[in-house]
């Protein structure tokens, strides 16, 4: 595990907690609307033991639109493509693990040559079910991007989907 993304990630959770809202440059990622009726990607479950549980812990479920599709099917991802990240908590019962609430909407957004500092993607962090707090804001380079600096082989994009 890259110190530096567990770092970044715990700053970016501590300015969640802390109900921070760190301005946006002028390219401000939109908060992506309408997010849960797009394709679903993946789901995974992060749980204690894991070395990002402290900033990352919990239910994660990633969506895509149209345009990330073609990017999952090409390995190269067009303006316009949105990915979210859906992080709930975890809360376990009877054997089964069911989503709690919201803990961020995370949200890579395509855009060449708005986010050209960042891989052309944009990030944000939208803080429990909020439209309008954000988390990351002019942060982005550090709180999101240096993790994913390493994935630049798939466009920066960690997931992969699975037909």
């Amino acid at each position: 595990m890259n110190m530096r993304c567990f770092a970044a990630g715990a700053a970016v959770v501590a300015a969640i907690v802390a109900g921070a809202a760190i301005s946006a440059d002028g390219a401000a990622v939109p908060y992506p609307d309408g997010y849960r009726a797009w394709r679903h990607v993946k789901s995974m479950v992060i749980e204690p033991g894991h070395a990002l549980h402290a900033s990352f812990g919990g239910i994660h479920h990633l969506y895509a639109n149209d345009k990330a599709m073609k990017g999952y099917e090409s390995g190269h991802f067009p303006d316009g493509a949105v990915i979210v990240f859906d992080l709930l908590e975890a809360q376990t019962a009877d054997h089964a693990v069911t989503e709690g609430k919201r803990k961020v909407v995370g949200v890579m957004h395509r855009d060449a040559r708005k986010y050209a500092t960042t891989g052309g993607w944009g990030f944000e962090g939208f803080a429990g079910d909020s439209k309008t707090e954000r988390a990351v804001g002019n942060q982005a380079a550090t709180a999101c991007f240096s993790c994913h600096a390493p994935q630049k082989a798939s466009d920066y994009v960690f997931s992969r989907y699975r037909p």
